[in-house]
């Protein structure tokens, strides 16, 4: 098991926190903690248990099951040498294996709805008969950080726990929530810093990647008599007036039960995106560890993550949580963190929630799911907002222009889905007419239609632009952006996959036959890898085969080169409806599917990555855990069902 630290796990609260992790135990990122909170739910995170060491004394050694690295390449202690089996269904679990043949097995676990994580250890013994007693030691790591902070040693930080009852609350520092912590083990207070830990991938992405830890004391539990128990939270009631053992018992069952009642692992991983938004608003998170709620990312994860079950009343719930911060006929590219403004910088987040919006209406109508007036009004109300507003114009030069088409772009502003900036410069601005944006104005204008007739002659215009202005025969594909620049007549031809959404990805296709066939056809011959498609094609200029060095070496790379998993579903899409044969086709994707499959095992256990390297061996980087792109790999798994079923 040792090496084993590029495997990634994750406990979401569906309030914005969570717990991650590695299945190695060492922490390898700033963001790995076992109680990281949303202070004010999903944003103003906060890592307050960020770890713990723990040791097992039997028959009179002591020896280790947690293992740290620091700088300087140091490991200490050795736990991961005993680490024997690490499985992470229906949660994290650890087996360690002692010198004397027994073994401790540790679990974690966070209940849905709480900002908490129980976390468990037992015993199993060969010959309990005659075996010695076997005794646990803990520490717990402490900060009380902003969670894309490093913490460091200071003399503000306030160790002693106040003890009340059988819970121990810490009080780091002011304006820090409290940490609650209930045990069945004996506290002893022996306050030390840890110092110099040191993650490794922080120091791969150019970042800082040393931090100290204040270890305020230590937790002693006898292994022989039972399990030991701890719960942190941030709620002084998380336990209540059960007994501890009756409270982690009646989490263990009903989150065991809960979990047990999704169709798939990958429905049951769709669940930890889905969160709560304020009081009683609903979002989507982006990707963990270190997005939040964005627009163009929870409008295209809502189809896949919500909308494939079936359950409309969730996905209106989402959508109209976004419908009320609509400004300009816009909605927020992201919401705003703690202390931040909501920004409005995206032409094609408003016209991905309109699709989104158009599918949940139609799937309340279809499969007889009436939506509560307020929000199927919410819904409907935006959508004619959103393209009003287009249609007469609004920020950044969004507007339609004379050929029907959607103008958008101002200098020194990145406003598609391509949005990577480097300093002041943006690296892919694409101004004038983006053809994804082009096919996404004629959807939206397609589901405005259905609330308003005025709205359908323009789609067909809209589309019969598209498919005259956007066809390079000499490439045999679709122009990325025509008016480049808003000089009429200017083409961009660099081969990127945004060109596939016009065929497939969306509920209205506008390129299809033998055109949509060789757009297909060149998209799998140069974008297509095992993990999803290039953003860029290897020989265009300024591609970048490697996402990895610094911030800037990334953001340069983002969108010229690196594999974006989530275009897999717009591609499956594309592929089957401009096939001769769907099911032949359909084989065909299954196979493409395979290594996506496989990588549900290799970064963030049972997520998709946000992106990966353009060259082999397709590195997975960025968020391991990202949100449309598990939702774009459920939606393409069942688009291939579907046509083989057929």
């Amino acid at each position: 098991m040792q090496g084993d630290d590029r495997r990634e796990w994750l406990e979401a609260d569906g309030l914005g926190g969570f717990a991650s992790g590695t299945a190695s135990t060492l922490r390898t990122r700033r963001y790995h903690a076992l109680l990281l909170a949303a202070t004010t739910p999903p944003a103003g995170r906060m890592a307050l248990v960020n770890g713990l060491e723990a040791w097992v004394t039997v028959n009179g050694t002591r020896v280790a099951l947690t293992t740290s690295r620091y700088a300087d390449g140091v490991e200490y202690p050795d736990g991961n040498s005993r680490l024997t089996r690490f499985g992470h269904d229906p949660w994290p679990q650890w087996t360690f294996t002692l010198p004397d043949g027994s073994t401790v097995v540790h679990e974690v676990f966070v209940p849905r709805g709480r900002a908490a994580v129980a976390m468990t250890w037992r015993c199993q013994r060969p010959n309990d008969h005659i075996a010695p007693p076997v005794t646990l030691d803990l520490r717990l790591m402490l900060s009380g950080r902003d969670y894309h902070a490093l913490h460091h040693e200071n003399t503000a930080f306030r160790f002693a726990p106040d003890q009340d009852a059988g819970r121990l609350t810490w009080r780091p520092y002011r304006g820090v929530p409290p940490t609650y912590v209930w045990s069945n083990g004996i506290y002893a207070h022996l306050p030390e810093w840890y110092r110099q830990f040191f993650y490794s991938v922080e120091q791969e992405r150019g970042l800082d990647a040393t931090e100290d830890l204040a270890a305020p004391g230590v937790f002693t539990f006898d292994l022989s008599i039972g399990e030991a128990l701890m719960i942190c939270a941030t709620d002084a009631d998380a336990v209540g007036t059960a007994a501890l053992t009756a409270t982690i018992d009646t989490w263990r069952t009903s989150e065991r039960a809960r979990r047990g009642t999704f169709a798939s692992p990958l429905a049951r991983s769709a669940e930890a995106y889905l969160v709560r938004r304020g009081a009683d608003g609903r979002t989507v998170i982006a990707g963990y560890p270190w997005f939040t709620d964005w627009g163009r990312d929870t409008a295209i994860a809502v189809r896949g993550l919500v909308l494939i079950d079936g359950d409309v009343g969730l996905a209106a719930e989402i959508l109209a949580t976004w419908a009320g911060a609509i400004s300009e006929g816009m909605i927020p590219n992201r919401f705003a963190d703690v202390g931040e403004t909501a920004e409005y910088n995206s032409v094609d987040a408003s016209l991905w929630f309109v699709v989104a919006c158009g599918e949940c209406l139609a799937r309340a109508d279809t499969d007889g799911q009436p939506l509560a007036p307020h929000l199927r009004d919410a819904l409907e109300q935006a959508v004619l907002a959103i393209v009003g507003a287009y249609d007469r114009g609004t920020r950044f030069g969004i507007r339609r222009d004379a050929d029907a088409l959607l103008a958008c772009g101002v200098p020194g502003m990145q406003l598609t889905w391509m949005d990577a900036r480097v300093g002041d410069r943006v690296v892919t601005p694409r101004i004038g007419k983006p053809v994804e944006v082009q096919a996404l104005w004629v959807n939206a204008l397609t589901v405005a239609a259905t609330l308003d007739s005025r709205w359908r002659d323009l789609a067909g215009a809209a589309a019969d632009a598209l498919r005259r202005r956007f066809w390079n025969e000499e490439r045999g594909c679709l122009f990325d952006v025509v008016d480049e620049d808003h000089v009429p007549g200017r083409t961009d031809a660099t081969l990127r996959p945004n060109q596939i959404l016009a065929v497939g990805g969306l509920p209205v296709r506008v390129v299809g036959g033998d055109r949509g066939r060789r757009v297909v056809d060149v998209v799998r011959r140069t974008l297509l890898t095992p993990l999803g498609l290039r953003s860029l094609a290897p020989g265009e200029p300024g591609y970048r085969g490697s996402c990895a060095g610094t911030a800037s070496d990334r953001d340069e790379a983002y969108h010229q080169g690196a594999v974006w998993p989530w275009l897999i579903g717009p591609f499956v899409d594309a592929a089957l409806a401009t096939a001769e044969d769907p099911a032949a086709e359909a084989r065909a994707l299954s196979g493409d599917l395979q290594p996506l499959a496989a990588h549900l095992d290799a970064a963030g256990l049972g997520h998709v990555s946000e992106i990966a390297d353009g060259d082999p061996p397709f590195a997975p980087r960025g968020c391991p855990f990202q949100a449309w792109s598990l939702g774009e790999l459920r939606r393409a798994k069942a688009a291939i069902d579907h046509a083989l079923a057929r």
